[in-house]
């Protein structure tokens, strides 16, 4: 979930070649994937071009610490959205893991997420354009790799699935269609490209403009999407099949009380989108205002007219509460012809 917006980073074909050959001997079936003359002409471009790092380490002027904080907090948090995402990569009908290539990785979520509640049957490509973010990634375990979302470095008909989420909206809108362009290149006959993000007048869009860009260290001024933005994409790219529709992505945090719960998740949007003003303004009480700030933001319609908002619920067996914030996605989804 990265942008390239911050602090001035290089990465150079050295640093490529190093992301390479750990590839190769951690991951041989993801490292097969990867066209190395892509990777060599776009490290040299990186090189020259001193893109810039939302998510480099707190230090450093970007909010990757905090971060990657928040996810070791509570992996959890968004695990019932992932586990829907990737709930809708086809299985292979060799028997094989389908390679999934999570564009926007971070350090990793997705595929510590899936390993966590057990899903068989993938082998997940953590990339991202931070090279924090992929160092991260490589501590976390999962084998991941530099690269820019509109620039994949996959051969062509090479995956299973590309996964576009949780930041698509760091994406410029003029570098949108070759993303998706880009996803329908790499993916293999039946593959299939799920991009993922919150729809222009959305609550998670005011969350954005109204918190998250005041509050953070690095602003967060990006344009979100229409239905008919993300289903023009799909056309254009030649995808035969194709879908814009729906989905739950709540935020969700568990703990003995429920207050220690919902502190628990107040936290975790503090570091998540390192709301540092926040933190210098209200001090100890920073998680218990950001939670409050979050309840009054997360309220979603549903299709009766009536709102979801914020809830908790106990769970006797477990002996601990679940508090839960309401959000809804929006996933494009184009199948390529088998």
């Amino acid at each position: 979930m990265t942008g390239l917006a911050g602090r001035h980073v290089t990465f150079g074909e050295a640093d490529m070649a190093d992301h390479l050959d750990r590839l190769g001997r951690a991951a041989p079936d993801l490292h097969a994937c990867v066209d190395p003359e892509r990777a060599r002409a776009w490290a040299r471009l990186a090189e020259a071009d001193d893109f810039k790092d939302d998510f480099g380490a707190d230090g450093a002027g970007g909010r990757g610490s905090s971060y990657i904080r928040a996810q070791a907090r509570n992996l959890t948090a968004r695990a019932q959205g992932i586990h829907h995402l990737l709930s809708l990569v086809p299985a292979r009908t060799d028997r094989r893991p389908a390679v999934v290539v999570d564009v926007l990785g971070g350090d990793g979520l997705v595929r510590r997420v899936a390993d966590a509640r057990g899903l068989t049957g993938l082998s997940v490509l953590t990339c991202d354009a931070s090279p924090y973010m992929v160092r991260a990634a490589w501590a976390a375990h999962c084998p991941a790799l530099v690269q820019r979302a509109d620039r994949l470095l996959m051969r062509g008909g090479s995956v299973d699935a590309v996964l576009v989420a949780y930041g698509s909206h760091h994406i410029a809108a003029e570098d949108r269609a070759e993303l998706v362009h880009e996803a329908y290149r790499v993916l293999r006959p039946g593959g299939v490209l799920l991009l993922h993000d919150f729809l222009v007048g959305s609550p998670m869009e005011t969350w954005f403009q109204d918190v998250v860009d005041p509050y953070s260290r690095t602003g967060h001024a990006f344009d979100h999407f229409t239905r008919e933005e993300m289903g023009g994409y799909l056309t254009k790219a030649g995808f035969e099949s194709g879908e814009v529709t729906e989905m739950a992505d709540p935020y969700v945090a568990t703990a003995a009380t429920a207050r220690e719960a919902e502190l628990e998740l107040g936290r975790y949007l503090l570091d998540m989108y390192g709301l540092a003003a926040i933190e210098r303004r209200h001090a100890a009480d920073a998680a218990r205002h950001t939670v409050e700030l979050a309840k009054s933001v997360f309220r979603e319609r549903r299709a009766d007219g009536s709102l979801e908002s914020f809830s908790a619920a106990y769970d006797p067996s477990a002996r601990s509460w679940t508090c839960t914030l309401p959000r809804t996605a929006v996933l494009a989804i184009g199948r390529k012809s088998p």
